[in-house]
């Protein structure tokens, strides 16, 4: 058999694959199984180009198994950020791009329980406080993340600024559409919010213990 027919038997046998392949990757619905076969079809669709010194098709799938491996490096890239952001104190810098300022004064209601929730809060600077609970919030503390899970997308407390400060609000629909792009933000924002439920149950039960006490405590004659 001469080099001509190997080469097309090589061309017919590697298209087979690559077409194996290739119909593999419509059936995945995870990015990093799709880039890993992805980058399988292109290296057999390159070894089966040579021996036909195809260099149209070597060209091209080279560039596509350049593209493939360096989103998959991405992906994988992502995945250790998100096992490491999940393990560890959580930041929310990344997130300041997309948020505008608001300067605050003392006294000043930033929202009310019960009314609409569009928006959740950065604490840069100053001290703020949940009414309701009586939470006093850190600098670097993000709030009003609660409405948005809400069914009916309302303040479930009252914010007032107890000393003047500024904060970066960001809208909900960023929020939406960062969460959708960034994996990542979205082990956060549940992170988050559970912290938030958890210590609004905190509070509310220390406030019931030191109601129960009063009420248990006896009374003077």
């Amino acid at each position: 058999m001469d080099t001509s027919h190997l080469a097309q038997h090589a061309g017919t046998a590697g298209a087979l694959f690559a077409t194996i392949f290739v119909v593999a990757t419509t059936t995945m619905k995870t990015m990093i199984p799709l880039r890993v076969f992805g980058i399988l079809a292109n290296v057999i669709l390159i070894i089966t180009a040579i021996p036909a010194r195809n260099y149209l098709v070597m060209v091209v799938q080279l560039i596509m198994l350049l593209v493939n491996s360096y989103r998959l490096h991405q992906m994988l890239q992502l995945v250790r950020d998100v096992k490491k952001s999940v393990n560890s104190d959580l930041s929310m810098e990344w997130l300041k791009p997309f948020m505008t300022e608001r300067q605050c004064a003392a006294g000043e209601i930033l929202f009310y329980k019960d009314e609409k929730a569009e928006d959740m809060l950065y604490i840069v600077s100053g001290r703020f406080k949940l009414v309701e609970s009586g939470i006093v919030l850190p600098v670097g503390a993000i709030v009003g993340e609660l409405g948005m899970l809400s069914p009916s997308n309302t303040r479930t407390q009252t914010l007032e600024c107890v000393e003047s400060g500024l904060v970066l609000s960001v809208s909900y629909t960023k929020v939406e559409e960062l969460y959708v792009q960034n994996p990542a933000f979205g082990f956060y924002f549940l992170r988050l919010s559970s912290a938030r439920l958890f210590q609004n149950l905190e509070t509310l039960q220390q406030q019931l213990n030191q109601q129960t006490a009063s009420a248990a405590a006896p009374k003077p004659a």
